[in-house]
Protein backbone atom coordinates (compact mmCIF):
# COMPACT_ATOMS: atom_id res chain seq x y z
CA UNK A 1 0.00 0.00 0.00
CA UNK A 2 1.35 3.44 -0.95
CA UNK A 3 2.22 5.95 1.78
CA UNK A 4 -0.63 8.30 0.87
CA UNK A 5 -3.08 5.40 1.08
CA UNK A 6 -1.67 4.40 4.47
CA UNK A 7 -2.11 7.95 5.78
CA UNK A 8 -5.66 8.10 4.48
CA UNK A 9 -6.55 4.69 5.91
CA UNK A 10 -5.27 5.65 9.34
CA UNK A 11 -6.89 9.09 9.53
CA UNK A 12 -10.23 8.56 7.79
CA UNK A 13 -12.03 7.38 10.94
CA UNK A 14 -10.64 10.37 12.86
CA UNK A 15 -11.85 12.70 10.11
CA UNK A 16 -15.45 11.50 10.34
CA UNK A 17 -17.66 14.15 11.89
CA UNK A 18 -15.02 16.89 11.53
CA UNK A 19 -15.72 19.91 9.36
CA UNK A 20 -13.31 22.15 7.48
CA UNK A 21 -13.55 25.80 8.51
CA UNK A 22 -11.03 27.42 6.16
CA UNK A 23 -8.72 26.53 3.28
CA UNK A 24 -5.97 28.79 1.97
CA UNK A 25 -4.09 27.75 -1.17
CA UNK A 26 -1.06 30.03 -1.17
CA UNK A 27 1.88 30.33 -3.52
CA UNK A 28 4.25 28.79 -0.98
CA UNK A 29 2.04 26.63 1.21
CA UNK A 30 -1.53 25.42 1.50
CA UNK A 31 -3.28 25.55 4.88
CA UNK A 32 -6.40 23.83 6.17
CA UNK A 33 -8.10 24.74 9.46
CA UNK A 34 -10.79 22.55 10.99
CA UNK A 35 -13.84 23.80 12.85
CA UNK A 36 -12.19 22.71 16.10
CA UNK A 37 -9.35 25.18 15.50
CA UNK A 38 -6.50 22.80 14.64
CA UNK A 39 -4.63 23.53 11.41
CA UNK A 40 -2.13 21.87 9.11
CA UNK A 41 0.02 22.97 6.19
CA UNK A 42 1.52 21.41 3.08
CA UNK A 43 3.84 22.69 0.36
CA UNK A 44 2.19 24.14 -2.75
CA UNK A 45 3.85 23.16 -6.04
CA UNK A 46 2.98 26.41 -7.75
CA UNK A 47 4.86 25.38 -10.90
CA UNK A 48 2.18 22.71 -11.35
CA UNK A 49 -0.74 25.13 -11.08
CA UNK A 50 -3.16 25.21 -13.98
CA UNK A 51 -3.08 28.28 -16.18
CA UNK A 52 -6.02 30.65 -16.01
CA UNK A 53 -7.87 32.43 -13.25
CA UNK A 54 -9.22 29.25 -11.59
CA UNK A 55 -6.31 27.21 -10.27
CA UNK A 56 -8.24 24.78 -8.07
CA UNK A 57 -10.89 23.16 -10.25
CA UNK A 58 -12.24 20.77 -7.63
CA UNK A 59 -15.38 21.26 -5.60
CA UNK A 60 -16.19 24.73 -4.30
CA UNK A 61 -16.49 25.92 -1.64
CA UNK A 62 -14.03 23.80 0.30
CA UNK A 63 -14.89 25.52 3.58
CA UNK A 64 -17.76 23.76 5.31
CA UNK A 65 -17.06 20.37 3.77
CA UNK A 66 -16.33 17.25 5.83
CA UNK A 67 -12.64 16.76 6.56
CA UNK A 68 -13.02 13.22 5.23
CA UNK A 69 -13.91 14.61 1.80
CA UNK A 70 -10.71 16.67 1.58
CA UNK A 71 -8.69 13.78 2.98
CA UNK A 72 -10.01 11.62 0.15
CA UNK A 73 -7.93 13.73 -2.28
CA UNK A 74 -4.86 11.80 -1.04
CA UNK A 75 -3.65 9.92 -4.07
CA UNK A 76 -4.84 12.54 -6.56
CA UNK A 77 -2.59 13.20 -9.56
CA UNK A 78 -3.37 16.91 -9.17
CA UNK A 79 -0.69 18.41 -6.92
CA UNK A 80 -2.99 21.17 -5.65
CA UNK A 81 -5.56 18.59 -4.57
CA UNK A 82 -2.71 16.67 -2.94
CA UNK A 83 -1.57 19.78 -1.07
CA UNK A 84 -5.11 20.27 0.24
CA UNK A 85 -5.28 16.60 1.27
CA UNK A 86 -1.88 16.59 3.02
CA UNK A 87 -2.70 19.85 4.83
CA UNK A 88 -5.96 18.25 5.98
CA UNK A 89 -4.09 15.17 7.18
CA UNK A 90 -1.70 17.40 9.10
CA UNK A 91 -4.58 19.34 10.68
CA UNK A 92 -5.90 16.01 11.93
CA UNK A 93 -2.63 14.36 12.97
CA UNK A 94 -0.17 17.12 13.89
CA UNK A 95 -1.46 18.00 17.34
CA UNK A 96 0.13 17.94 20.78
CA UNK A 97 0.26 14.28 21.80
CA UNK A 98 2.32 11.87 23.82
CA UNK A 99 5.40 10.59 22.04
CA UNK A 100 6.44 13.83 20.32
CA UNK A 101 9.99 15.11 20.83
CA UNK A 102 10.40 18.89 20.80
CA UNK A 103 13.06 20.73 18.87
CA UNK A 104 15.33 20.63 15.86
CA UNK A 105 15.86 17.33 14.05
CA UNK A 106 19.63 17.69 14.06
CA UNK A 107 19.68 17.55 17.85
CA UNK A 108 18.54 13.92 17.72
CA UNK A 109 20.41 12.50 14.73
CA UNK A 110 23.71 10.75 15.29
CA UNK A 111 25.89 11.47 12.28
CA UNK A 112 29.47 10.23 12.10
CA UNK A 113 32.22 12.24 10.32
CA UNK A 114 32.62 9.36 7.84
CA UNK A 115 28.90 9.26 7.02
CA UNK A 116 27.54 10.34 3.66
CA UNK A 117 24.24 12.19 4.01
CA UNK A 118 21.81 12.32 1.09
CA UNK A 119 19.41 15.26 1.24
CA UNK A 120 16.38 15.10 -1.06
CA UNK A 121 15.20 18.69 -1.20
CA UNK A 122 17.27 21.73 -0.30
CA UNK A 123 17.07 22.42 3.45
CA UNK A 124 19.17 25.56 3.80
CA UNK A 125 18.70 26.02 7.58
CA UNK A 126 19.88 22.44 8.25
CA UNK A 127 23.09 22.68 6.21
CA UNK A 128 25.35 24.73 8.55
CA UNK A 129 24.91 22.28 11.42
CA UNK A 130 25.06 19.28 9.11
CA UNK A 131 28.38 20.46 7.66
CA UNK A 132 29.84 20.44 11.17
CA UNK A 133 29.01 16.75 11.43
CA UNK A 134 30.22 15.53 8.03
CA UNK A 135 31.81 16.88 4.86
CA UNK A 136 30.10 14.30 2.64
CA UNK A 137 26.67 15.73 1.74
CA UNK A 138 24.76 15.03 -1.46
CA UNK A 139 21.86 17.37 -2.20
CA UNK A 140 19.21 16.44 -4.75
CA UNK A 141 16.78 19.08 -5.95
CA UNK A 142 14.38 19.59 -8.88
CA UNK A 143 15.19 23.29 -9.12
CA UNK A 144 18.95 23.56 -8.92
CA UNK A 145 19.32 27.34 -8.73
CA UNK A 146 19.93 27.39 -4.97
CA UNK A 147 23.59 26.43 -4.67
CA UNK A 148 26.43 25.12 -6.75
CA UNK A 149 26.94 21.39 -6.54
CA UNK A 150 23.26 20.53 -6.12
CA UNK A 151 22.47 17.35 -8.05
CA UNK A 152 19.45 16.62 -10.25
CA UNK A 153 16.54 15.09 -8.33
CA UNK A 154 16.60 11.91 -10.42
CA UNK A 155 20.17 11.16 -9.26
CA UNK A 156 18.78 10.42 -5.78
CA UNK A 157 17.57 7.00 -6.89
CA UNK A 158 21.10 6.03 -7.92
CA UNK A 159 23.11 7.59 -5.09
CA UNK A 160 20.94 7.30 -1.97
CA UNK A 161 21.78 3.57 -1.52
CA UNK A 162 25.40 4.68 -1.00
CA UNK A 163 24.43 6.97 1.92
CA UNK A 164 24.35 6.17 5.63
CA UNK A 165 21.74 8.88 6.30
CA UNK A 166 18.89 10.03 4.05
CA UNK A 167 16.96 13.23 4.72
CA UNK A 168 13.88 13.32 2.51
CA UNK A 169 11.58 16.30 2.07
CA UNK A 170 7.96 15.56 2.98
CA UNK A 171 6.92 17.36 -0.21
CA UNK A 172 7.75 13.98 -1.77
CA UNK A 173 4.31 12.89 -0.51
CA UNK A 174 2.64 15.75 -2.40
CA UNK A 175 4.43 15.00 -5.68
CA UNK A 176 4.16 11.18 -5.34
CA UNK A 177 7.90 10.46 -5.24
CA UNK A 178 7.96 9.19 -1.63
CA UNK A 179 7.29 5.53 -2.44
CA UNK A 180 10.04 5.27 -5.06
CA UNK A 181 12.49 7.03 -2.73
CA UNK A 182 11.74 4.67 0.14
CA UNK A 183 12.45 1.74 -2.16
CA UNK A 184 16.11 2.78 -2.49
CA UNK A 185 16.98 3.81 1.10
CA UNK A 186 16.66 0.42 2.76
CA UNK A 187 20.41 0.25 3.40
CA UNK A 188 20.55 3.66 5.14
CA UNK A 189 21.04 3.69 8.92
CA UNK A 190 18.78 6.72 9.33
CA UNK A 191 15.94 7.84 7.07
CA UNK A 192 14.35 11.13 8.09
CA UNK A 193 11.19 12.58 6.57
CA UNK A 194 11.23 16.28 7.31
CA UNK A 195 9.54 19.58 6.62
CA UNK A 196 6.33 21.39 7.52
CA UNK A 197 4.38 19.04 5.22
CA UNK A 198 5.29 15.95 7.30
CA UNK A 199 2.24 14.06 8.60
CA UNK A 200 2.99 12.86 12.12
CA UNK A 201 1.35 9.51 11.49
CA UNK A 202 3.91 6.91 12.60
CA UNK A 203 1.49 4.09 11.78
CA UNK A 204 1.75 4.99 8.09
CA UNK A 205 5.54 4.56 8.09
CA UNK A 206 5.95 1.40 10.12
CA UNK A 207 7.64 -1.41 8.21
CA UNK A 208 9.28 1.17 5.94
CA UNK A 209 12.91 2.40 6.13
CA UNK A 210 11.78 5.67 7.80
CA UNK A 211 13.32 6.03 11.27
CA UNK A 212 12.34 9.61 12.10
CA UNK A 213 9.46 11.98 11.32
CA UNK A 214 10.14 15.69 11.69
CA UNK A 215 7.29 18.17 11.24
CA UNK A 216 5.37 20.98 12.90
CA UNK A 217 2.37 21.50 15.13
CA UNK A 218 0.53 24.74 14.34
CA UNK A 219 0.08 26.75 17.55
CA UNK A 220 -1.44 29.94 16.10
CA UNK A 221 -3.74 28.83 13.28
CA UNK A 222 -5.07 32.24 12.25
CA UNK A 223 -1.56 33.65 11.94
CA UNK A 224 -0.44 30.69 9.83
CA UNK A 225 -3.47 31.09 7.56
CA UNK A 226 -2.66 34.79 7.16
CA UNK A 227 0.97 34.02 6.30
CA UNK A 228 -0.08 31.41 3.74
CA UNK A 229 -2.51 33.91 2.16
CA UNK A 230 0.34 36.41 1.88
CA UNK A 231 2.58 33.84 0.09
CA UNK A 232 4.75 33.28 3.17
CA UNK A 233 6.45 30.09 4.24
CA UNK A 234 8.46 28.38 6.96
CA UNK A 235 10.62 31.36 7.84
CA UNK A 236 7.47 33.29 8.78
CA UNK A 237 5.80 30.28 10.40
CA UNK A 238 8.50 29.93 13.06
CA UNK A 239 6.75 31.90 15.84
CA UNK A 240 3.43 30.23 15.10
CA UNK A 241 4.42 26.55 15.03
CA UNK A 242 6.34 24.07 17.19
CA UNK A 243 9.03 21.92 15.59
CA UNK A 244 8.38 18.35 16.69
CA UNK A 245 9.71 14.89 15.92
CA UNK A 246 8.70 11.27 16.25
CA UNK A 247 11.23 8.45 16.45
CA UNK A 248 10.04 5.26 14.80
CA UNK A 249 12.97 3.34 16.26
CA UNK A 250 11.15 3.10 19.57
CA UNK A 251 7.80 2.03 18.06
Amino acid sequence: MRICERIKAHLMAQAEGMVVKEVRIGLGYTAVMLAGGQAGVAFTFRESMKRGCTVFTGRHPLAGRPASELLSYLGSKDRIEMAVAVATANALANTAKEGLIEGDTMAYLHIEPADTVGMVGYFGPVLPRLKKETSSILIFEEHRDKEKGVLPAEEAYRLLPQCEVAMITSTSIVNHTIDALLEVVGSCREVVLLGASTPLVPEAFRNTPVTFLSGVVVTRPQEVLRIVSEAGGMRLFKDNVRKVNWSLKED
